[in-house]
């Protein structure tokens, strides 16, 4: 039907940390949405059950899943932390074993990665060292924030980073596939 790809949903962000990390995957998951067609889409960072790292998330998934059954959609967006394939192979189960409406992407190697990936004239190193460093988020992204964050913002300006990120964001596609592939995978699950 006409105009149904405008319709709303809701969606729930499931980060390993909350606390910071919802500031950058809350204005990106908005974005992939609107280019799924979910213009209206109203994007919820999980916050209860406080989860706080890789294996506590993939132990509460399951009561996390059933919680927030009520939402169109949950995507649980870790680190790979150097673990990317031992991660899939997590994802294939936890996709497998709680329904059609969860979808995990991992991040290589940080999340942080996909802000830094708006600001390369901004960094010291290559983005192949961006990519590869396993912690890009304590020797590369912690003293970019202290140079271009705002400390008086909630979360250090790690928002208004993202957003600028955002600006180019076929340019953060191409430099970060995964998130292209989340797309593709958002798309199919709303159609």
């Amino acid at each position: 039907m006409a105009g149904e790809r405008d319709l709303s949903c809701n969606v729930l962000v499931i980060p390993e940390d909350p606390r910071l990390n919802g500031y950058i995957l809350a204005p990106l998951a908005s974005r992939l949405l609107q280019e799924c067609g979910k213009t209206n889409a109203r994007v919820t960072v999980l916050t209860s059950p406080k989860v706080s790292g890789f294996e506590h998330a993939c132990g509460s998934m399951p009561a996390i899943v059933e919680r927030y059954k009520h939402f169109d959609l949950l995507l649980f967006l870790p680190d790979a932390d150097g673990k990317g394939q031992s991660r899939s192979d997590v994802f294939v189960r936890l996709e497998s074993g709680l329904g059609r409406k969860l979808i995990c992407c991992a991040a290589v190697q940080e999340l942080e990665a996909w802000l830094l990936a708006g600001h390369l004239d901004k960094l010291p190193v290559s983005w192949r060292a961006i990519r590869d460093d396993i912690s890009v988020k304590e020797n590369v992204f912690v003293p970019f924030l202290r140079e271009f964050g705002d400390a008086g913002q909630p979360g250090g300006g790690r928002e208004s980073l993202m957003q600028q990120t955002l600006r180019n964001y076929r340019g953060l596609l191409e430099r970060c596939p995964e998130l292209a592939e989340l797309e593709k995978r958002i798309c199919e699950a709303l159609a």
